[in-house]
């Protein structure tokens, strides 16, 4: 892999898995036009100072810390477990999982009092430690990399604590999952141990002006109906607006159109209530950016 010395911030992304393709998506979300990535370890932007490395995920973090990467996108579980000297410029919303204890069907998992004294296997020892430390408990930690959920099984651990999304794995192995140990999502990260320079700097700055940007847009809609003029006050009461709603007038004059920034998902609790004081072409559309 050569990787170039021409100034670009350099942005370790994962080669292969859950995440490589939300971090892609992301970064064309923020205008930046990325192409022919899947077949080449270092892929240029086209449209701004940028090059993206494909790395193993768990090389990530050490790549940050030595400088090789300027910063990189990982899950939170590998942040945390790989302990490099590096720290979170930003959590990005997507690739979320939850590294959860399982235990077989004749063990019953359902307090953190029942773990006290038991051999748990994982992939994740560090942050296993760390929640037992936070929860006093004493339980012996063994590490083992990739098949933990087979494990109890062979006899060599009680109970595992592994990453959960559907559960399929836990089912076929007549694991039951119970307690959430930590929740991931993919993460920005950046060297604590080099300094960078001001101009890679200001790159950095710009590009998490624009990720800032499409996040906020993800977790907003944008409302649009038309209302009663007489209940425009109640109606303003009801939406949670970013900021106070547009007013628009139609050509009834006892109506006008309200143009509204919400939270996503909040129409469905506030739509009963619109509709009761007369909003009637009530649209969500979904933002692409959202700058402040």
């Amino acid at each position: 892999m050569s990787i170039s010395n021409n100034g670009n911030l350099k942005l370790a992304v994962q080669k292969k898995g859950r995440l490589t393709e939300k971090s892609v998506e992301l970064l064309k979300h923020c205008g930046i036009d990325i192409d022919h990535y899947s077949e080449r370890l270092v892929v240029p932007a086209y449209n701004f100072p940028l090059e993206l490395l494909f790395l193993r995920d768990d090389d990530i973090p050490e790549y940050v810390q030595d400088g090789v990467a300027d910063i990189g996108i990982v899950g939170e579980d590998v942040f945390v477990s790989k302990n490099a000297r590096t720290e979170i410029v930003e959590k990005l919303g997507f690739g979320k999982c939850s590294l959860m204890l399982a235990a077989p069907e004749k063990i019953a998992i359902k307090t953190t009092k029942d773990i006290e004294g038991k051999t748990i296997a994982t992939s994740y020892p560090r942050i296993v430690q760390n929640y037992l430390d936070k929860n006093n408990i004493n339980a012996k930690i063994i590490e083992i990399s990739g098949s933990v959920e087979i494990a109890p099984a062979l006899g060599v651990a009680d109970i595992i604590c592994d990453i959960v999304s559907t559960g399929n794995t836990l089912m076929m192995n007549k694991l039951n999952k119970s307690i959430s140990v930590f929740e991931s999502q993919a993460v920005m990260i950046r060297s604590t141990s080099n300094d960078m320079k001001p101009e890679k700097a200001e790159i950095l700055n710009e590009l998490h002006k624009r990720i800032k940007s499409v996040l906020r847009a993800k977790s907003s809609r944008y409302l649009m109906m038309n209302v009663p003029k007489s209940n425009l006050e109640k109606i303003e009461k009801v939406i949670p607006s970013v900021k106070s709603p547009t007013i628009l007038p139609l050509a009834d004059e006892n109506l006008v159109a309200v143009h509204a920034v919400i939270p996503e998902g909040f129409l469905w609790k506030i739509v009963d209530a619109l509709k009761d004081l007369g909003a009637t072409g009530i649209l969500l559309l979904p933002i692409e950016n959202m700058i402040p």
